[in-house]
This record gives structure tokens, C-alpha cells and sequence, in this order.
């Protein structure tokens, strides 16, 4: 269990929900708009990515590939490549604009968080307030980065992809060697988006017994059915990326939410929880009463004469279940009708008597 603002997030607590905003927006007026859309919703946070371009990239012509949604009717998609530097210069905005940023967060009440990568952007999110601080999959064995945004006693959230089981175990040693023990550990698969075959749900159950934090999904695939199966194998945060239009020529917008679909998603996230109840049979009183109309009774085929035994007399067992369970017909067959009781009628336990010692 972890803290995060004002909430909990770990084993007993309804999954705490990301929604990230990082790659799909182009700018302050953008990043509001999609901070709106998720407070709207019922988001429990807001994620985006502070990288400085011209520092994070020396090869400004290294290619990144993705996909892009070229036709919403026919599903059909494109594979383009552009210097990752483009990509990255797209989302960068200025320290000021972070700050109004935020500053929209908390007046919708909405929590702010960001992956970070260098050393004054962990100052920034100090000094913002902010509840917790993400580090990138890339970065997972970027030790020194590592102990510096432990030291802040944030919430650190954790991507582990395309990370070995030892690569995230070392990460996590170092993290608490600062003394923090606010940590997440994310699954998030590699790709944009991300194919079945590397999705790999099976490791949240690992990773919640190889370590004592909430495990998070983060999602790279469209639509929701992965976020609900790695709901029903325990996963305590989601991330969810969300985009104004889908069809956007850029990276992650084909496997985003819309906004006609940001609400839609946190309602089933919630009903899928309820429906996954408790690893305990518990029964609720409707269930009790609504069960002994399909359960039996003990009903007397013959006429019952008094004094007679109940195993002495022709019974059957007939709906609904009001009388007599057939479960205890076996220990009652020695007791004795306390009165005559006509054929068709139920057994009740005060229509007999208790054998005489």
C-alpha cells in the first residue's frame, strides 16, 4: 500500500486511474484541454512526460517507428518513421507552462504527475507539489536518476518495460537504499501500440509476490479489454493514454481514449471491480431468499399419521425450498409426527417429534 495525495493505492483500494496525456498533446492550450477531458471523467490523476529535447537525443536523425489509425471504418493503419527528436520537441513546454499547468490541475481537483529525466525536472515537480514522480522504462537502470527522484520522498512510479525481473529488482534496491518505500512498479509493454504476443498480463500475479508495492499496468493497446483482464489479475493502477482524435499523425494517438469514451472506461473499470467481489463466498440476504426458490423441501406423498416415523412415509423432494432441506432428511427419518398431516404438504421441523431416548 502506497500513498498518493489523498488517496491509497495497493490491495483493498478500487484502482487508482491514470489518465496520461504526455504524448497526445502539442502544447499548454492542448494540455488543458485533455486535463479537462480526464477530470470530467472521473480520472484520479493526469500524467505527462518533461524531457528536454535538445539534452535526452544526440542523434537528432535517429528514427522512431509507430503506427497511425489512417481509416476509423476499416481499422486500416499506416507505419511511419520520424527522428524521435521531432517527436519529443512536439510535447516540450516551458517551465512556466508546467507551472499553469498544475496550477489547472488543482483547481479541478485532479492529481498532476510526470516521467521525468533530468535533475531540475524532479526540482520542478518539488516544487509543484506534485504526489509522485514516474521514471521511464528507458531509465530503469539509470541509477543516478533513480536516487535522486527517490530522495524527494515522492511516490515513485516505476516502468519496467522491456526490463529483465533482475533489471527491476536492482532499480527497486536502489530506490529504497534512499530510504523510499513509496513505490509502484509498472507492466508496460513495448510498442505503439503494443501486439498481444508482448503484452504479457501473466507477470502482474509475479510481480505482486516478488514484491511488496502495487503493481500498475500501463497500456499501449486500443480499446479496454486488456485494462480489465489486468484488473481481475490484480493490477492497483491503470494508465490509460487518452488523445482529442485518434487519427492523429503522431505517436500513441491510435491506441488512445477519446473523449466520448473517457467515461465509458472508468464505468467499467468500476463495475468490473464490483463484480470481482471477494476471494471469500460471502452471500447477500437477496440471495438467500432469492436461492430457496430453485433449493427443495421435504414433501409427504402419503398422509402422514401422528406418531408415525417420517422414514416410515412416502416423501419426495419438490420446490421451493420452505421447508425441510433434503440435507437433513437422513437424521430426521427416526422422528415422529407430532399431528396428522395430509399428502402434498410440506415438512416443517415443528410438524415432528424427537425420538424418545
Amino acid at each position: 500500500m502506497v500513498t498518493f495525495g489523498k488517496r491509497k493505492v495497493g490491495d483493498g483500494e478500487p484502482c487508482f486511474i491514470t489518465y496520461e496525456a504526455g504524448p497526445t498533446h502539442d502544447g499548454l492550450e492542448s494540455a488543458k484541454r485533455l486535463v479537462k477531458m480526464a477530470a470530467d471523467a472521473g480520472a484520479d490523476a493526469v500524467k505527462f512526460q518533461i524531457f528536454d529535447p535538445d539534452r535526452l537525443v544526440a542523434d537528432r536523425k535517429m528514427l522512431f517507428p509507430y503506427e497511425v489509425l489512417v481509416d476509423r471504418n476499416t481499422g486500416a493503419m499506416e507505419m511511419i518513421e520520424e527522428p524521435l527528436y521531432d517527436i519529443l520537441c512536439r510535447r516540450c513546454m516551458t517551465q512556466d507552462e508546467w507551472r499553469k499547468l498544475k496550477k489547472y490541475c488543482d483547481s479541478l481537483d485532479l492529481a498532476f504527475f510526470a516521467t521525468v529525466g533530468f535533475e531540475e525536472d524532479i526540482a520542478l515537480l518539488v516544487e509543484l507539489n506534485c504526489d509522485s514522480i514516474k521514471i521511464a522504462s528507458g531509465d530503469v537502470n539509470h541509477f543516478p536518476l533513480l536516487r535522486q527522484v527517490a530522495r524527494t520522498g515522492m511516490c515513485v512510479q516505476l516502468d519496467t518495460g522491456s526490463s529483465s525481473l533482475g533489471e527491476v529488482e536492482a532499480a527497486v534496491d536502489v530506490i529504497r537504499s534512499e530510504g523510499n518505500e513509496n513505490i509502484i512498479i509498472h507492466q508496460c509493454p513495448s510498442g505503439y501500440p503494443a501486439r498481444l504476443n508482448s503484452i504479457n498480463l501473466n507477470i502482474i500475479p509475479t510481480l505482486k509476490r516478488m514484491f511488496s508495492f502495487p503493481v500498475a499496468f500501463s497500456d499501449h493497446t486500443p480499446g479496454w479489454e486488456m485494462d480489465v483482464a489486468a484488473v481481475a489479475l490484480g493490477a492497483n493502477l491503470l494508465e490509460k493514454t487518452i488523445t482529442e482524435d485518434r487519427t492523429t499523425r503522431s505517436v500513441e494517438h491510435i491506441f488512445s481514449l477519446e473523449p466520448h469514451e473517457m467515461n465509458r472506461f472508468i464505468e467499467v473499470i468500476r463495475e468490473v471491480e464490483t463484480a470481482l467481489g471477494s476471494n471469500r463466498r460471502v452471500l447477500h440476504e437477496q440471495e438467500l431468499v432469492k436461492r430457496l426458490k430453485a433449493r427443495r423441501s421435504l414433501y409427504v406423498v402419503s398422509n402422514a399419521k401422528r406418531g408415525q416415523r417420517l422414514g416410515d412415509v412416502t416423501v419426495e423432494f419438490r420446490r421451493p425450498g420452505t421447508g425441510i432441506a433434503p440435507d437433513r432428511y437422513e437424521e430426521l427419518c427416526n422422528y415422529t409426527f407430532r399431528d396428522d398431516l395430509a399428502a402434498g404438504s410440506v415438512v416443517q421441523l415443528d410438524h415432528l417429534l424427537t425420538p424418545k431416548s
